[in-house]
C-alpha cells in the first residue's frame, strides 16, 4: 500500500503528456494540445530564450535586427502547462521513463520526442576556429548570424565562400539566403564586381526542385556567383583562411584562400537518442512518416527536426506535423486509432534580394507541392512574398503557431 504522501510524489513525477524540447516544435504541439483540452501535459528544456530561427538568414543578410528573434522561454510557455527546465538524458520506453540531467525521472502515458536537431560544430576539421577568427561565420546560431552581416557588410573585395554540408540539415536552403542578401548589397554598394563569390552545394544542383533551381541559377547568374555543386567544405585553416572544397563527383580538391567564409555546420540527430532503443539507423526517432507515432513503441511520437520522417526539415514542415500529431495523440488519448496523415509537405523561401522570394513548396519526393491550389507562380521571385516571409511569417509565429492556433 502506498501512503497519500508518496500517491502525491508519484502523480507530480507523472505526466499524461511529456514533450522534450522547447522550440518551435515542443511550443506549438503544447499549445495545441491544450486547445484540445488535453490536461497533464509537461515540457522539459533548459533554454531560458525561445529564438526564431527563420530570422537568422535575415540577421546574417543584414535585414532585420537580432533582438526581434528573440524572446523569453517562460513568455512563450504555453498557460498551465509545467516546464521542467532542464535537459532530458535518458528514455526507457518500456518503463515510460524520461531521466534529466539532474538525476529526476519522470513516468509518462505519451512521450513527444522533439529535441531538434544537433549542430556538429566541429564536424569538419579547423571549423570551429574559423568560427572563433575574425573571417568566420554562419547563420545556425544567433550570436554568429550578427558576426555574418558584420563582415559581409564590412567586406568591399576579396573572396566570399558560402557552404553547405552533406547529410541532414534544418532548412537547408537556409546557408545560401545571406549569400543572396549579400549580393545585393554589395551591388547597391557599387563593389559586387571586386569581390568573388562561390557557392558549394553538396547536391548535384544547386536545390534539387526543378522549378527552383531555375529561378535560383538566373539569380546565381545575375550575381556572377561561382556555384559548385557535389561539393564540399572539408577542412579549414583558419590562420591562413584557406578553405578545401573537394568535388565528390571528380574526386578533386582545391584550396581558396578567403576574406570571408560563411558554414553551415554538419548536423546530426541528438547523440542521446540512439541510446534510447527509439533511433533509426540514422539516429533520428524512428516514426511512421504519415502519423508520427513511432514504429514499435505506441506511447512515443516525434515531429520536427528530431524526427526520422524524410521530408526536408523546415518550419514549414513542422508546421503541418504539429497539427496531425495533435489530432492523433487526441485521438489516441479517447481511446481510437489515429486518423490523421503528414503528406511531406515541406517549404524554403528563398530570400534572393532584399525585396524579393522565391518560395520553393514540395514534397518528401522533393516533386512541386504549391499551397495556393491554382496558383503556380509562387516559384518564382516576387516581392509579395518577401513582404510575406519577412514580415508576415515572424508575426504569425509568435502571435499564432506558438500559440496552437496556425
Amino acid at each position: 500500500m502506498h501512503s497519500s504522501k508518496d500517491v502525491q510524489r508519484m502523480e507530480k513525477g507523472h505526466h499524461q503528456v511529456l514533450v522534450i524540447g522547447a522550440g518551435n516544435a515542443g511550443i506549438s504541439l503544447a499549445a495545441r494540445l491544450k486547445r484540445y483540452r488535453v490536461k497533464g501535459i509537461a515540457v522539459v528544456d533548459p533554454t531560458e530564450q525561445h529564438l526564431y530561427q527563420p530570422f537568422f538568414s535575415h540577421i546574417a543578410g543584414g535585414t532585420a535586427k537580432a533582438e526581434m528573434a528573440v524572446r523569453p522561454q517562460e513568455s512563450v510557455m504555453p498557460k498551465g502547462v509545467t516546464w521542467h527546465r532542464d535537459s532530458a538524458t535518458a528514455i526507457d520506453p518500456s518503463a515510460k521513463t524520461v531521466t534529466l540531467a539532474s538525476g529526476q525521472t519522470f513516468t509518462y502515458e505519451h512521450l513527444v520526442v522533439c529535441p531538434g536537431i544537433q549542430k556538429n560544430w566541429n564536424g569538419i576539421p579547423g571549423l570551429q576556429d574559423a568560427y572563433d577568427s575574425p573571417y568566420g561565420a554562419t547563420n545556425y546560431s544567433l550570436d554568429l548570424a550578427v558576426k555574418a552581416w558584420r563582415l559581409l557588410s564590412g567586406l568591399r573585395s576579396g573572396t566570399a565562400i558560402f557552404s553547405m554540408p552533406d547529410g541532414p540539415i534544418t532548412c537547408g536552403g537556409a546557408a545560401q539566403k545571406p549569400m543572396y542578401l549579400a549580393c545585393d548589397y554589395w551591388r547597391s554598394q557599387g563593389v559586387l564586381d571586386n569581390i568573388r563569390v562561390i557557392l558549394a552545394v553538396p547536391t548535384s544542383s544547386v536545390y534539387g526542385v526543378d522549378v527552383v533551381d531555375e529561378e535560383l541559377n538566373r539569380k546565381i547568374t545575375e550575381y556572377g556567383i561561382e556555384l559548385r555543386c557535389t561539393t564540399e567544405l572539408t577542412s579549414v585553416d583558419a590562420e591562413g583562411r584557406l578553405a578545401t572544397l573537394r568535388d565528390t563527383a571528380r574526386g578533386t580538391e582545391e584550396q581558396i584562400r578567403y576574406d570571408v567564409l560563411h558554414a553551415a555546420p554538419p548536423q546530426s540527430a541528438p547523440d542521446w537518442i540512439r541510446s534510447t532503443g527509439l533511433a533509426d539507423d540514422d539516429g533520428f526517432v524512428a516514426v511512421d512518416k504519415h502519423t508520427l507515432r513511432h514504429i514499435t513503441h505506441p506511447t512515443v511520437w516525434s515531429l520536427g527536426d528530431a524526427a526520422g520522417t524524410p521530408n526536408s526539415k523546415s518550419g514549414a514542415a513542422l508546421r503541418q506535423q504539429t497539427k496531425v500529431l495533435a489530432k492523433n495523440l487526441q485521438s489516441v488519448l479517447k481511446g481510437n486509432q489515429p486518423g490523421q496523415k503528414y503528406n511531406g509537405y515541406g517549404a524554403c523561401p528563398f530570400t534572393v534580394s532584399r525585396s524579393t522570394v522565391v518560395l520553393a513548396e514540395f514534397d518528401d519526393t522533393l516533386a512541386p507541392k504549391p499551397s495556393v491550389p491554382g496558383w503556380k507562380g509562387l516559384a518564382k521571385e516576387k516581392r509579395l512574398t518577401w513582404l510575406v516571409e519577412r514580415y508576415g511569417f515572424i508575426r504569425l509565429y509568435w502571435y499564432a503557431i506558438l500559440k496552437g492556433r496556425a
